[in-house]
């Protein structure tokens, strides 16, 4: 029942992105910065939470869950150190996925043979 769920909230993210790119004449980077910055705010309205215990990874590993996570980590560091945690506790709440990110590409670059046009 888990991996049914995680699949429908994961689909249904993907069906809005989809949606915006076939009827809107939004970039797909405006519409992947439009997710960060939508689980942000769902993640600070306290919305993303319940989306998140519903779908599991389906509402984590899409790009709505890191900015939940961006969200979610600044709002403990500001309970725990005050003010500078607005800067500090996205940065440490992302660095898992952010150091996951630049390895896996580097990798990539050492294994992929790229050709100029």
């Amino acid at each position: 029942m888990e991996i049914l769920k995680a699949f429908l909230v994961g689909g249904i993210i993907c069906v809005i992105g989809q949606i915006l790119i076939d009827k809107t004449k939004l970039m797909s980077g405006r519409i992947l910065v439009l997710y960060v910055c939508l689980g942000c705010i769902l993640g600070g309205l306290g919305i993303y939470k319940k989306i998140e215990e519903f779908g599991g990874a389906g509402a984590t590993v899409p790009l709505t869950g890191f900015g939940f996570h961006l969200a979610e980590g600044v709002m403990k560091e500001v309970d725990s150190a005050g003010f500078l945690g607005i800067f500090t506790g996205g940065l440490k709440a992302a660095a898992g996925g952010v150091t996951a990110a630049i390895f896996f590409a580097f990798l990539a670059a050492l294994l992929a043979d790229p050709k100029e046009k």
